[in-house]
C-alpha cells in the first residue's frame, strides 16, 4: 500500500467536510485555506470524490461542497483505495486488484511465504482502515482495539 499526498489532502479536507456535515456548503479555497492544500491539487481530489458518489457540489457564489453520505458510513479504507488504489503491499494479495505473479517461483505452488507474509499485513491494513470512519477520524477518537 501507498498512502499518497492525495490521500492525506483528501482525509484532510475530508475533516472540513465532516464538520459541516448537514450544516452548510463549502468552498473549495475555504477547505484549502484551513487545512493548507494547494487549491489545484484540491480541486482534482474534489472531482474525483464528486465522481465517486461521496460529495455533492453546488456550483456558484453560494456554491461549495458537501458530504452525500453520513461520516459514519464512509470509512477511510474507501477513501484510501479510490484515491490510491488496492490497500495490498504486493498485487498477488489484493482482494480487490489481484494480479498473479508471473516472475514468482511459488506462483504455481500451494504455498508462497510472500503471499501469506504480505496477505496478513493486507489484512491488518484493512481491518483498521475500513473500521475507521470519517465520523471516528475528524473527531480524533481512537478506534478500540487499535493502539
Amino acid at each position: 500500500m501507498r498512502f499518497s499526498k492525495k490521500s492525506e489532502y483528501a482525509l484532510r479536507a475530508l475533516i472540513e467536510l465532516t464538520a459541516h456535515y448537514k450544516k452548510s456548503l463549502l468552498q473549495r479555497h475555504e477547505i484549502a485555506a484551513r487545512q493548507n492544500v494547494p487549491i489545484e491539487f484540491l480541486e482534482q481530489i474534489l472531482l474525483t470524490l464528486k465522481n465517486a458518489g461521496l460529495l455533492a457540489s453546488k456550483r456558484g457564489v453560494t456554491g461549495g461542497y458537501s458530504l452525500i453520505k453520513p461520516p459514519d458510513e464512509i470509512t477511510l479504507g474507501q477513501v484510501i483505495r479510490l484515491l490510491d488504489g488496492p490497500l495490498a503491499p504486493i498485487a498477488c494479495v489484493s482482494k480487490t486488484a489481484y494480479q498473479k505473479c508471473d516472475d514468482c517461483p511459488y506462483a504455481e505452488k500451494a504455498e508462497c511465504p510472500m503471499h501469506n507474509a504480505m496477505g496478513e499485513v493486507r489484512d491488518a491494513i484493512a481491518q483498521i482502515l475500513d473500521h475507521y470512519t470519517l465520523a471516528d477520524f475528524a473527531s480524533g477518537r481512537r478506534k478500540r482495539g487499535h493502539a
